[in-house]
C-alpha cells in the first residue's frame, strides 16, 4: 500500500489559504508577508520531491499549478517529472495541460483508495484544502507534513473539516523549530 501524504503551510488558527499569494483572498502571501525567510525551513519541500513517487491534486489546485509549475523547472523539476492524479468529477481531459507530464483524472475517494492500493511509493497532496478534508474524513491520509507559521489568519479555507466524527490520533514523527517563528511538524496518522 502507498503511503498519501498530505503537505501544507498553515497558520496557528489552521488556515491553508492562499499562502504563496494566489489571488481571491485577502491575506493571500501571507507565508512570505511579514515573516523572515529562513531556507531551512523550506528544505522539507525538496525532500518531498525527492522522496515522492506521485502528485495528487484537487481540481482548484491543479488549474492554479498546471499553468505555473511546468515552467518552474529547477525548483519543481521533480514534481514536474513524476505522474500527476486530478481529483474532480467536473475536469475533462481537454482541461489537461499539455506541457506537465503524465496526468490521470480519478473521479472519486474510492478512485484515490484504489490508486493508494497500487505498487509504488509515497503519493504526496500540495495544496487542494477542500481534498485534504474529505480524504481525511474518509481516513485516506497517512501522514501530515506541515509548515505551521507564527501567524493568525481568521477567515480562510481550513485544513481540517468541522465534521462532527470520532477522536483521530496522530503520532509525532519529526518536528524542528526555526528562528523565524515557523516549525516543521510530521504526524503519522494513527489507524
Amino acid at each position: 500500500m502507498r503511503t498519501l501524504i498530505s503537505t501544507s503551510f498553515v497558520s496557528l488558527d489552521g488556515v491553508v489559504e492562499g499562502p504563496g499569494g494566489e489571488p481571491g483572498y485577502r491575506n493571500s502571501g501571507w507565508t512570505f508577508k511579514d515573516v523572515e525567510f529562513d531556507p531551512a525551513a523550506y528544505e522539507m519541500k525538496g525532500t518531498e520531491q525527492e522522496e515522492a513517487t506521485a502528485l495528487l491534486l484537487g481540481r482548484v489546485s491543479y488549474q492554479v499549478f498546471a499553468p505555473v509549475w511546468p515552467g518552474m523547472t529547477v525548483e519543481f523539476a521533480k514534481y514536474n517529472a513524476m505522474p500527476k492524479y486530478v481529483v474532480s468529477t467536473t475536469l475533462q481531459e481537454s482541461d489537461l495541460v499539455t506541457n506537465w507530464g503524465e496526468t490521470t483524472i480519478l473521479r472519486s475517494l474510492d478512485d484515490v483508495a484504489a490508486l493508494k492500493e497500487t505498487e509504488g511509493g509515497p503519493i504526496i497532496v500540495n495544496g487542494s484544502a477542500a481534498l485534504n478534508r474529505a480524504m481525511a474524513d474518509a481516513g485516506l491520509i497517512d501522514r501530515y507534513h506541515l509548515l505551521l507559521f507564527p501567524v493568525l489568519l481568521g477567515a480562510g479555507k481550513r485544513l481540517f473539516s468541522e465534521t462532527d466524527k470520532d477522536k483521530q490520533n496522530l503520532k509525532l514523527i519529526s518536528s524542528e523549530a526555526y528562528g523565524n517563528g515557523i516549525q516543521k511538524l510530521v504526524y503519522d496518522v494513527v489507524k
